[in-house]
């Protein structure tokens, strides 16, 4: 969940061929190299999420960071970035009110704790970025490309920067600690993502991804290369691939790991002695990959 993005008016999605019959964001497409079960709970089952009081905190750390760079210039303090962490909280609360149930009614303490551990994060942001001196090109913008002809991959970039030369960097932050390889190349594989997006709409491959871990104050940077992105688009179109084949055959099967720990779907997989539900059969859709699918989500709902 993150604050309303914007449409990079420089670079317009173009009017979709009428060869387009899916959508894949990186988040879903990692969620079926993680999972297959859990791309089906959440792209074709749309199973309900209660948010957590990580995933609320990311929420707000970012919307924080992208309010930051309204301010003038020599306006992007530590000060600054603390002052707006409180309304930023309120405008969350009211646009999403699943958020205010993260705390028991009355619970001053629990929410000033919370308020208090993205101020953290903040200070996290300022030890290794100076806003002060940087203009981002976009924030928290939507950006699309079709590939394969048939599939429109999209998702919403935290941040791009532009150099004069017109290079580019793409920023992404995270509140969570500097992970282990396995988590990063998660994060990694969001970041090429974007920048396979950007290389084919715009023809220029981006020079840096950025990484930056807010809690551990670390920057991890990664440059791809065109013969890189055009491997990586193979996998984006095989993955596609082996959705549509999972869903034709609704098998879509648990893949245990770590991560099931976190996962909020537990009663539902048979790994932990759940069921889940009966495979959707959408009226007027004979196929449900496309009837989940087949146009970009609802800004802000998916990244």
């Amino acid at each position: 969940m993150t604050a309303e993005p914007v449409i990079d008016q420089q670079h317009p999605p173009a009017a979709l061929p009428a060869t387009v019959r899916a959508s894949l964001s990186p988040s879903r497409a990692a969620d079926f190299k993680t999972c297959p079960l859990l791309y089906r709970f959440r792209s074709i089952d749309r199973l309900p999420e209660r948010p957590s009081v990580e995933q609320a905190r990311g929420t707000l750390v970012h919307a924080v960071l992208e309010r930051l760079f309204d301010l003038p210039a020599g306006g992007r303090t530590p000060d600054a970035a603390g002052d707006l962490v409180v309304p930023q909280w309120d405008r969350l609360v009211t646009e999403q009110p699943e958020l205010a149930g993260l705390f028991d009614p009355g619970d001053e303490a629990g929410t000033a704790e919370f308020l208090r551990s993205a101020a953290a994060l903040l200070e996290g942001y300022f030890a290794v970025e100076d806003p002060r001196r940087l203009e981002p090109a976009e924030r928290e913008s939507l950006i699309s490309a079709v590939v394969d002809d048939e599939l429109l991959i999209r998702g919403y970039l935290d941040r791009l920067d532009v150099a004069p030369d017109g290079a580019l960097r793409v920023v992404d932050y995270k509140t969570g600690g500097a992970p282990r390889e396995a988590f990063e190349a998660r994060a990694l594989f969001q970041l090429k993502f974007y920048a396979l997006v950007l290389w084919r709409t715009r023809g220029v491959v981006p020079r840096v991804l950025r990484l930056l871990y807010l809690k551990d104050a670390e920057v991890c940077d990664y440059s791809p290369d065109a013969e890189e992105l055009l491997r990586f688009e193979r996998t984006v179109v095989a993955l596609w691939q082996a959705i549509e084949q999972a869903t034709a055959r609704q098998d879509f099967r648990p893949r245990p790991s770590r991560l099931c720990d976190w996962c909020n779907h537990q009663a539902h997989c048979p790994t932990f002695g759940g069921t889940p539900p009966p495979f959707p059969q959408r009226a007027g859709a004979a196929d449900p990959l496309r009837d989940a699918r087949s146009r970009p989500a609802t800004p802000g709902a998916d990244e």
